[in-house]
């Protein structure tokens, strides 16, 4: 049995987990949130979807790390390494703005006017993702 992949597999792996847990966060939230208002639906849904960004970057990082360990410009044990802690953090960004979506969102609901402002703490979120990802590829 060839694990060669297995490194590319972990980073792709932990972000779909990941942004699944936070998705469905988020989307309970939002469902509470429409239940209890008229209209604007479409806002907290569209904060509700924040965490599925984070498969993009362990998508794109599993591709990159794949076609590395096939060119030989990457050994398949740092490939583990990187796609684990990248994937870690990927998983743990996608949660924690699941969750900060959902405090966004119902925020929203009391307050209308803080919608935008809460974007600010998913956004800050989001750029520990971003910032994984780009280190890893620093590595790669």
């Amino acid at each position: 049995m060839n694990f060669d992949m297995l490194g590319p597999a972990i980073a792709l792996g932990l972000s779909c987990i990941g942004s699944s847990i936070g998705l469905y966060i988020a989307g309970a939230a939002s469902h509470a949130a429409m239940s209890r208002t008229e209209e604007g639906h479409g806002k907290f849904i569209g904060m509700a979807a924040a965490p599925s960004s984070q498969i993009i970057y362990g998508f794109l990082l599993m591709l990159l790390m794949s076609n590395a360990i096939k060119e030989g410009t990457l050994s398949p044990v740092s490939a583990i390494g990187i796609g684990t802690f990248s994937g870690c953090a990927f998983f743990a960004s996608s949660v924690f703005q699941g969750m900060a979506c959902a405090t966004g969102i119902q925020a929203s609901v009391k307050q209308p006017a803080v919608f935008g402002k809460c974007f600010a703490a998913v956004g800050l979120i989001e750029s520990t993702a971003l910032f994984a990802f780009v280190f890893a590829l620093l590595i790669i």
